[in-house]
């Protein structure tokens, strides 16, 4: 850092607009540093301010890309007869994420920095001997006032084999160099450079792409014959594809899961060898249809909270509900629609969430609104109490979308379903990319199911009374039913850990908590024996409801000796069942809902 400039904020617009030209390179991979170098012509003002993004869009938490940021200088250029010599230029740290740039007299300034990208995630940057891989978000900086021009980026690859794959148009004759529309389209495309497998499809006469990173046991051509379906099924349910070209970015490594949408594009990461086995192949083929969905829900249809993106702090809204939890609802019915799986998997794959929802204690805490509105401090900074005090939006919305379609299917026979909400909000705010409101949401629901929701909205959107599943399944011949443990309850949830057996959450009002257990706490016995995770459950059915034990843990390395009076077996096993003797308007209900395959399950 050079001499300290006085803080200045505002902006005086000069008579051409600034030319704006990143130069990503890669030279030496194995160091995971990015050298991005930044050219603004034509400097806007006598100081050029400078914003790293603090968060991307899609994944609501501040993460602080400035922290991996290092080595920043600035310099212009002079040119003396044939000669060009950099003279320095003094600029200013004026917060976390903001630099400032004395420009004064100058047209031009080159900005270079190094950006450290050792994490391998949708959302941040990765550079090793085998690739390159970054989000805009987490690699460029933002000019304020400025974030509608037009922005060139050249990619220098540090080997000539290494390819380059982005939504990002090439600028013709001109070498791996790319052309944003904007910022926001900067950041809303990544780039994946390297010696990837690269797969080219056309769905509905539009090109598309597939490029793999890593091995795995996948078969591509089921891969893309099945992200084909997915294409037409939710193209089918939205009138066309609202893009030119789309590019599917996966990421194949351990024990990995995760997905981030773009308008043009969306990134993967999947377990590599989770294609072989139907249950964890369904899985991805969700992810996909997530994400995919995601190019109508959320990219384009946006809450106005996140109409217009702050890259400086959070975008709040409490409808995050509707842009990822009816999104988690579409991407297990989507498969379905497409054939990949019958109306039996579908079934077997909601009883799944349906449990999860159930076994979530953190339902009866925080209220669904609130959910999506603090997702920034809450859902991505998971904690011991989490599972206590905390509801996914993500799951709870696709719970309280389930019971919206199954409503609206069940008034109308069929004849209309929560897929009329979402072409209404496609077409009365995504095409045009207005920001729309909670009341608007609530309106247009209302207006397809055709009765007013305010209690609904107030006891399950914005409140906490149990989802009432089984009183909008029956309808459709199906039910909820509920199975004890075997064993008593204690609240405890145990895992082997090193060699340790740990306890991994406590359940608020259990016997455990009440008897001074903790999470965190080593256990090491019950009633003076040895006891370990994988036999936890067995060892508790040896007792009854109301018995007394005696655990013995380590707490903070101390030993302490806790007493537990065990409570009656709690229901955490849930299957969706059809009834018996179902009707001839329960099996047309279900049979109009899942589609033919639901013949078979009668």
């Amino acid at each position: 850092m050079t001499e300290a400039i006085a803080p200045h904020t505002n902006i005086t617009n000069r008579n051409t607009l600034p030319a704006i030209f990143f130069h990503v390179a890669m030279p030496q991979p194995q160091t995971h540093l990015f050298e991005v170098t930044l050219r603004v012509t034509n400097c806007p003002s006598p100081i050029l301010d400078l914003k790293f993004p603090v968060w991307t869009p899609g994944s609501y938490l501040v993460r602080e890309y400035a922290r991996n940021l290092q080595d920043f200088t600035a310099f212009t250029t002079e040119k003396i007869g044939e000669k060009s010599t950099e003279e320095p230029l003094s600029w200013y740290k004026v917060s976390k994420n903001h630099w400032q740039v004395n420009t004064n007299n100058i047209t031009e300034a080159t900005i270079k920095y190094r950006i450290f990208a050792n994490e391998l995630s949708v959302r941040t940057n990765h550079l090793d001997i085998t690739h390159g891989y970054f989000n805009g978000a987490a690699l460029f900086f933002r000019i304020p006032g400025y974030d509608k021009q037009a922005i060139n980026l050249k990619i220098t690859p540090p080997k000539p084999e290494w390819q380059i794959t982005t939504a990002l148009p090439a600028i013709l004759g001109e070498s791996n160099t790319f052309r944003a529309a904007d910022f926001d389209t900067l950041v809303d495309s990544p780039f994946e450079i390297g010696c990837h497998s690269l797969h080219e499809f056309e769905v509905l006469g539009k090109p598309h792409e597939l490029a793999i990173w890593g091995q795995g046991n996948y078969n591509v051509q089921r891969m893309i014959s099945d992200i084909r379906r997915i294409i037409e099924v939710e193209a089918g349910m939205f009138g066309g594809l609202p893009y030119d070209r789309y590019i599917f970015l996966l990421h194949l490594f351990s024990q990995a899961y995760g997905g981030l949408e773009h308008k043009d594009s969306c990134s993967l990461v999947y377990q590599r060898f989770g294609f072989r086995d139907r249950d964890k192949y369904d899985r991805f083929i969700q992810l996909v249809a997530h994400e995919f969905f995601h190019l109508w829900n959320v990219k384009r249809i946006r809450p106005q909270g996140l109409e217009v993106f702050d890259y400086d702090g959070e975008n709040y809204t409490p409808s995050l509900w509707f842009c990822e939890g009816t999104t988690s609802y579409y991407d297990l019915l989507i498969p379905l629609r497409a054939g990949i799986y019958d109306a039996k998997s579908y079934l077997s794959h909601l009883g799944k969430e349906i449990m999860r929802y159930q076994n979530t204690g953190g339902r009866k805490v925080q209220p669904l609104s609130e959910s999506s509105f603090d997702t920034w401090i809450k859902l991505y900074r998971p904690d011991a109490n989490s599972g206590n005090s905390q509801m996914s939006y993500y799951l709870k919305g696709e719970m309280v979308t389930l019971l919206l379609d199954l409503m609206i299917r069940s008034r109308h026979r069929n004849q209309r379903s929560y897929d009329d909400v979402m072409r209404k909000m496609w077409h009365q705010f995504g095409q045009d990319e207005i920001g729309f409101s909670s009341e608007d949401l609530q309106e247009v629901i209302e207006s397809v199911a055709g009765v007013h929701l305010a209690d609904f909205f107030a006891r399950y959107i914005d409140g906490l009374d149990d989802l009432p599943f089984n009183q909008y399944l029956e309808a459709f011949g199906l039910q909820l039913v509920g199975e004890s443990e075997e064993e008593p309850f204690s609240g405890l949830r145990v895992s082997s850990e090193n060699g340790r057996e740990m306890i991994k959450f406590v359940e608020a009002g259990s016997p455990g908590q009440l008897g001074g257990i903790s999470a965190g706490d080593e256990l090491l016995a019950i009633d003076g024996i040895k006891v370990s995770a994988n036999v936890f459950a067995e060892r508790l059915k040896d007792y009854r409801p109301n018995d007394s034990i005696e655990v013995a843990i380590f707490h903070q390395d101390q030993l302490r000796i806790c007493h537990l009076i065990l409570a009656a077996p709690r229901q955490s096993r849930y299957q969706l069942k059809l009834v018996l003797n179902p009707t001839s308007t329960q099996r047309d209900n279900l049979v109009g809902w899942l589609g033919n395959s639901a013949k078979h399950l009668f």
